[in-house]
């Protein structure tokens, strides 16, 4: 079970972010203030958990958390601010969005651009020990992918349905094959990465 909290005098929001890593589409990024008693034994970092398990998440944590919200920000931003501040600003605005102000920010990871003059704690897989930070993950991850399945129906030779925008194999493969469209990110030189394999052969 998640530790409910890091301390328990300041009002505490949860943050954490979905995509840094992919080739294409936007980051998302959460915040979510969970009540003192919130628990849940399917609650887990996001990617530890299975697709189902984040939905059933989802439901709950928007009808029980004090408050939530989701924000991000596009590929276009991502190659004019570099996938970093595009990170910190899709978790900036989620946090702006939140109708109760936290007194503290946790943060999946360990680093995080100051959000007005709220002190935050950053936390290496925080997702994996704290609730709202769990929480966080899960409604950062479970929109960004119903942002690329709908995005998958324009460009299905992708894989996006399954492969989310990360650079796996199939997605690489597509790259080399059809090229780029628009929502792949330029400033990741994703022509330039290796395929593992002669796949034309095949």
């Amino acid at each position: 079970m998640l530790r409910p909290y890091f301390q328990n005098k300041l009002r505490e929001a949860g943050c954490d972010e979905a995509g840094r890593g992919c080739l294409a589409g936007p980051v998302f990024a959460a915040a979510v203030i969970l009540p003192p008693r919130f628990r849940n034994p399917l609650l887990n970092d996001s990617k530890l958990m299975k697709p189902d398990e984040r939905y059933e998440l989802r439901e709950l944590i928007r009808k029980k958390a004090l408050a939530w919200a989701v924000a991000s920000v596009d590929h276009d931003e991502i190659d004019r601010i570099n996938i970093l501040r595009a990170s910190f600003k899709a978790m900036h605005l989620a946090l702006e969005q939140l109708p109760i102000l936290p007194e503290l920010i946790l943060v999946d990871g360990h680093l995080f651009a100051p959000y007005a003059t709220i002190p935050h704690k950053c936390m290496i897989k925080g997702d994996a020990e704290f609730a709202s930070i769990a929480a966080a993950s899960v409604l950062a991850k479970t929109y960004r992918d119903d942002y690329m399945q709908q995005l998958h129906v324009s460009f299905p030779e992708y894989g996006w349905l399954r492969n989310k925008g990360y650079g796996t194999l199939e997605h690489r493969k597509a790259i080399a094959q059809f090229g780029l469209t628009p929502f792949h990110r330029r400033s990741f030189q994703i022509r330039d990465l290796q395929i593992d394999m002669d796949f034309k052969e095949n």
